[in-house]
């Protein structure tokens, strides 16, 4: 069957990050343009005798000096000489970690960079995502199928090989520059909005996940109280179904019924402002929240959730500051086996206490009698302590263990994995092995009690991390022996 396709653009040289994004711009909006009108015209008649396709832009450098750069950065540099690239889908989206991710590459290595059209196909699902006037039917639906006349997503280019560390090359060769391919972006994308009910063109930089609703409703105070306040920095909140204010008056119109991963947002104008998900309960769903989430590149996450205090000092409302993670939540095991190490890092764990610090009026040795450090233990059995004691107690004591939930350490793994800045700031919310068991009686005053103290404190975390530096957040303890220049 005869292809139908753009004008390939041969590939031009950039020596300004800017102007480099532009093109991607250019490329990528005339590809989705050229698939969504063809889509268009030939969806409802019969099957065209011309196969239909566009390619995503791409961005390609070539360096051949093995010369060191500042070792003192994670990111912005490649390993060694060689040629790398990596395919880009909304660079709208992407704009300004774009430019400042090949500024690097640019300047650390005195090159220039390649901007062109890739071989990879663009699947029409996500070239006419953002068209509302256009809607891909389900398979059967048209007269002839689909994938005959147009790409479709190609699980062999949409993975996590890189990100994994196992050696992906592109088919020409060429090193990966970025550590998501095209497709494996688009289709998180695409999940985001489903999980979420929000765009990701909402999403912030700085990313709360938490375990329950009340937190949301805690979120949407302090967001109202913030945009009311003009010198805030914060421009609008965003609930689920994209609905909007900008105002701390404005009216929120809840939907029907909520999605799977309530999501909310207090924006700032540059991205920098606080995403707050409620993943709900299990390790499942803290990775797919965070599978999908790490594409977008947020500067740092953290989980401000409730867990179980297992020491007999411990008292309902006291904090648990993760140190270290006792992983038996298993989900990540194909990807990220028990035995690699979670590091706690640094910069995180002291915005974490300082911030702990201003809102309990706490510091110095008096902050002990409210929040403990220590090992924080995720499983995936919700009923751990019905089982025979001897077992998960014992293993429980020997790791030093102080907390035990469901889903941090999927979230500091995965953030590991993804090279996210990631930490743990916990809530004691009962005390199985000391007969204080989560019942509806004895958590009520907890609920209301604390709840916004500990939401407050995870704000007051990003707001830290906010003003500190990039370079500074992103640890070299997140980094590989052969790691892509683009975080």
């Amino acid at each position: 069957m005869r292809i139908n396709a753009p004008e390939l653009i041969e590939h031009e040289s950039f020596t300004d990050a800017a102007k480099a994004v532009d093109r991607l711009e250019q490329l990528y909006t005339k590809a989705c343009t050229f698939l969504s009108q063809n889509f268009s015209h030939h969806a409802n008649g019969a099957q065209p005798d011309t196969r239909f396709r566009a390619y995503y832009p791409e961005i390609r450098i070539t360096t051949t000096s093995h010369a060191q750069t500042d070792s003192r950065l994670s990111f912005g540099h490649v390993t060694g000489p060689g040629t790398y690239s990596t395919t880009i889908t909304r660079p709208d989206l992407f704009r300004n970690y774009l430019i400042q991710q090949i500024q690097l590459v640019m300047d650390n290595h005195k090159i220039s960079v390649l901007i062109g059209t890739s071989v990879t196909p663009i699947p029409v699902h996500f070239a006419v995502a953002g068209n509302p006037d256009v809607t891909v039917p389900q398979d059967g639906a048209m007269t002839y199928p689909l994938r005959d006349v147009f790409d479709v997503p190609d699980l062999a280019t949409t993975n996590d090989d890189i990100v994994n560390g196992l050696g992906f090359q592109y088919k020409d060769g060429a090193g990966p520059l970025a550590p998501f391919t095209a497709q494996r972006v688009d289709y998180s994308l695409a999940r985001l909005a489903h999980y979420t009910a929000t765009i990701p063109e909402h999403f912030q930089n700085h990313v709360l996940f938490t375990n329950y609703q009340f937190y949301m409703e805690k979120f949407e105070e302090y967001a109202r109280e913030v945009l009311a306040d003009p010198e805030s920095g914060y421009v609008s909140f965003v609930g689920p179904n994209n609905c909007e204010i900008s105002t701390g008056t404005g009216e929120m119109k809840e939907p029907a019924k909520l999605p799977q991963m309530p999501t909310y947002h207090l924006k700032r104008a540059d991205g920098s402002g606080i995403t707050l998900v409620n993943i709900g309960v299990g390790p499942s769903n803290a990775k797919t929240a965070t599978d999908h989430i790490a594409v977008l590149r947020p500067h740092a996450w953290l989980m401000v959730g409730h867990c179980a205090g297992l020491r007999n000092s411990q008292r309902l409302g006291d904090f648990v500051l993760a140190h270290a993670y006792l992983r038996e939540d298993k989900v990540l095991d194909d990807d990220l086996p028990g035995w690699v190490p979670v590091p706690p890092l640094a910069e995180i764990q002291i915005a974490l206490e300082q911030a702990v610090a201003k809102v309990t009026k706490l510091d110095g040795f008096n902050l002990k009698k409210i929040m403990r450090t220590g090992t924080v233990a995720s499983l995936d059995n919700r009923n751990w302590e019905l089982r025979d004691q001897s077992g998960p107690v014992q293993r429980l004591s020997q790791s030093r263990a102080v907390a035990l939930d469901m889903e941090s350490a999927t979230i500091a793994a995965n953030g590991f994995r993804f090279r996210v800045p990631y930490g743990t700031l916990l809530c004691v919310s009962d005390k199985p092995l000391h007969g204080e068991l989560k019942l509806p009686g004895m958590a009520s005053d907890f609920y209301t009690d604390q709840v916004e103290r500990h939401l407050l404190i995870g704000i007051h975390a990003m707001e830290i991390l906010r003003n500190t530096p990039l370079e500074k957040i992103h640890s070299r303890k997140l980094r590989s022996f052969e790691e892509t220049a683009f975080l």
